[in-house]
């Protein structure tokens, strides 16, 4: 028995992969590990004409190498011994040391492929559970009056995966919030479901097919390029604040309906279509009325970020619907964005139209409104800490002088460990008007907030 330790291929960031709330088993390799795989399989012709695969009766057997150092660059052969005759050929002179690295990196590549394939006829099913908490602390800055501060679990998530052969793949997500929606509430957490769908990846194919309650194209993307959720909701989903001091949103997270995703190259290209209810995850799901919405994504230029959403892309979003009554409902939405392992920088630009109809409807069409977004998040080189900025414009309506808002986030975050984030920072909204009581009362925060995951 020949045996030969290899490190496995370049993967994508543990820490940034964990945020994801999948197996690490399951991390893809990056762009990077899959260029050289993939020469390394076309040296395998050349040096080991026949291979048996691992597990069945095999002259070589795979040790894959998992120390924490799997995703630096390089590979590293069987461990050479100052003796004689090391790893030889049957009956020949003895193997180079690039011959035997290379010819290491090629029995991995073609055995983890015959793996891969024997494994798929027999894979069980696996289900694991896992989750995310945002906790906060914070501080009303405004509130000189009765200095409210306060501790609060913002969000809660527990998340139950199954992946089963045939490539079928389902998600159950509880979801824990803050009740406000009813005297009845009294504020308490309560909980219901944000994701619960199945989805369908043809074998060898691009895409993959999901039905139920789903993600929408829009959130989930900008929340993964951003990874700042336990800050807030991205722009176009928090919204304008309303004159009791919460948040209008013009789009959610999740909705009941049926779609598809797909990506090409590999992530050069991505997009995700879907056909949805339109009244969201969290309200009734409405009448006849449905919503069309489709993300496309193009990486125009690699970085060392080879994920769904980094590199210099150019994205766009897609929103045609009609409301419950009858009433229009669309938004359009364009962003740049560059994102490597160190820098991320994004702007976006949104358009939106909101004209309900029926007897509740105001007898002028409204709802022409504008969100324009920009952020960046710096990591500092060799820690874990990084800084982050953002500036929200919200215009509810187009040519209306005092109902413009921008919000202003800035703060500093520390990588605890690959599960527990700490962030410190600034929230504070500027009117174009003058703030209403309730609003001038929660326009500026001093934040303490937390991010961990199970």
């Amino acid at each position: 028995m020949r045996l030969m330790v290899v490190r496995h291929a370049i993967a994508e960031d543990r820490e940034v992969y964990a945020r994801t709330h999948k197996e690490d088993a399951d991390r893809p390799l990056t762009s990077e590990g899959r260029r050289k795989m993939e020469r390394v399989a076309l040296g395998l012709k050349q040096l080991v004409p026949a291979l048996d695969p691992p597990g069945r009766g095999a002259r070589y057997r795979l040790v894959t190498h998992t120390a924490p150092e799997r995703d630096t660059s390089g590979f590293v052969s069987c461990p050479m011994h100052h003796h004689h005759n090391p790893l030889p050929q049957e009956g020949r002179q003895p193997m180079t040391v690039s011959m035997r690295r290379a010819l290491g990196v090629a029995v991995v590549a073609a055995a983890a492929g015959a793996i891969q394939l024997a494994g798929q006829a027999t894979q069980a099913p696996q289900v694991t559970v896992g989750g995310v908490a945002y906790t906060q602390y914070v501080y009303q800055l405004k509130d000189t009056l009765n200095h409210v501060n306060n501790f609060d679990v913002t969000r809660a998530y527990v998340n139950v995966i199954g992946r089963f052969s045939g490539g079928i793949y389902t998600r159950v997500t509880a979801d824990i919030y803050r009740n406000t929606d009813g005297p009845s509430s009294n504020g308490s957490l309560s909980y219901r479901l944000k994701y619960a769908y199945v989805a369908y990846t043809p074998t060898n194919s691009p895409l993959t097919y999901k039905i139920g309650l789903i993600h929408t194209p829009w959130v989930d993307w900008e929340e993964t390029l951003w990874d700042y959720r336990m800050q807030g909701q991205v722009a176009l989903e928090r919204g304008f604040m309303t004159a009791t001091g919460g948040q209008q949103g013009y789009v959610a997270a999740a909705d009941f309906g049926a779609g598809v995703d797909g990506k090409w190259g590999p992530d050069k290209v991505n997009f995700q279509l879907v056909v949805v209810n339109g009244e969201n995850y969290n309200r009734s799901p409405g009448d006849k009325g449905k919503d069309v919405s489709a993300r496309a994504s193009v990486r125009v230029l690699d970085t060392d970020d080879s994920s769904r959403v980094g590199g210099l892309r150019v994205t766009g979003y897609a929103q045609y619907g009609k409301s419950t009554g009858g009433g229009t409902r669309n938004r359009f939405l364009a962003m740049v964005s560059y994102r490597t392992k160190q820098i991320t920088l994004a702007g976006e630009a949104a358009a939106t139209r909101d004209r309900p109809l029926g007897a509740g409807a105001p007898t002028t069409p409204v709802g022409d409104g504008h969100v324009y977004s920009a952020f960046g998040v710096y990591k500092f080189p060799k820690t874990k800490a990084a800084v982050i900025a953002r500036v929200d414009v919200e215009h509810p309506q187009a040519g209306n002088t005092t109902d413009k808002q921008t919000r202003f986030i800035g703060g500093v975050s520390y990588q605890l460990t690959p599960n527990w984030r700490l962030l410190g920072d600034w929230d504070y909204v500027d009117f174009q008007g003058t703030p209403l009581v309730a609003q001038d009362a929660v326009r500026s925060q001093a934040l303490f907030q937390t991010q961990f995951t199970f």
